[in-house]
């Protein structure tokens, strides 16, 4: 079995994240957005809130964090994207007829 490799993050991007969080998008929101998972999330919030919030080490330029946000949400929107992919392609006839106008 192979192991995961672990992700390394800016402190920039998880200043952003719990900040995110600290302007009132849900955990879950927003940990979904920035591509990371929810309990990840928690531990920065909880981090930031007793000042220990601590990044991969390595500095990061501002065009390095666009594109990770930017890696981000392509693939929130590919998920997306295949969600609407699965959907029947026709409404159903109740909807249809409701939707029409006219009484059958």
């Amino acid at each position: 079995m192979n192991k995961i490799p672990k992700q390394a993050f800016t402190t920039e991007f998880k200043e952003l994240a719990v900040k995110r969080v600290l302007d009132g998008l849900s955990i879950p929101a927003a940990a979904k957005e920035l591509g990371v998972s929810d309990q990840t999330l928690r531990n920065w919030v909880k981090a930031a809130e007793g000042g220990k919030l601590k990044g991969a080490g390595k500095s990061v330029a501002p065009a390095e964090m666009e594109l990770s946000r930017m890696r981000a949400e392509v693939a929130r929107l590919e998920r997306e994207n295949a969600l609407l992919k699965k959907r029947p392609t026709r409404l159903p006839v109740a909807l249809m007829n409701r939707n029409s106008g006219s009484v059958h």
